[in-house]
């Protein structure tokens, strides 16, 4: 079995879970609603206010998608429960982004800016030089930021662009100019 997968997912006391039709799982919490459907050969059940996840079979596909499930599920009650963010730093000084009319735009050296509709569910907000993007559903506030990362990849050599908060760029060193040349 897998080990995430046989783990049971607890369920809140101010979150309700239903099971639909066809794996369609529903939940239901203090920020928001969100339901996601599963594999058919993929077990859900809720017994004692807990999730339970079994798969039907053994083999490699199956048991792949057993701890996957799970995780999903779990992240779908963390969403609604406490929310999911991300923060983007723009990582040079002429660079800025503001938000107005759910959309996020987006200053970063072209000579227009980049306008960028925010997906339903999603909230941004700008203060100064970082860009938090906050919602219920992990996956698309992922992929919204990352969206946004790849306007302004960052340089190596100025370390100017967009780039999450914490993270390490390594700094490339610049060509030098040989000395001695005849």
């Amino acid at each position: 079995m897998s080990r995430i997968g046989k783990k049971p997912v607890p369920i809140p006391n101010d979150v309700n879970v239903t099971l639909g039709d066809k794996n369609i799982v529903m939940i239901k919490g203090p920020k928001g609603e969100i339901s996601r459907e599963f594999h058919p050969d993929i077990s859900i059940e809720i017994k004692d206010g807990k999730i339970f996840v079994e798969r039907t079979s053994d083999r490699p596909f199956y048991r792949a998608i057993h701890g996957t499930t799970r995780a999903l599920i779990n992240n779908m009650i963390l969403g609604v429960t406490q929310g999911f963010s991300k923060k983007l730093i723009i990582n040079e000084k002429t660079y800025k982004a503001n938000v107005s009319q759910n959309k996020l735009e987006i200053y970063i050296g072209y000579s227009h800016p980049v306008v960028l509709e925010i997906p339903k569910g999603l909230s941004a907000v700008v203060e100064n030089q970082l860009i938090t993007i906050s919602g219920i559903d992990k996956e698309l506030v992922g992929a919204f930021a990352q969206k946004v990362r790849h306007l302004r990849k960052v340089d190596p050599y100025k370390v100017k662009g967009i780039i999450y908060e914490g993270e390490k760029i390594r700094r490339k060193v610049g060509k030098t100019v040989a000395t001695g040349a005849k």
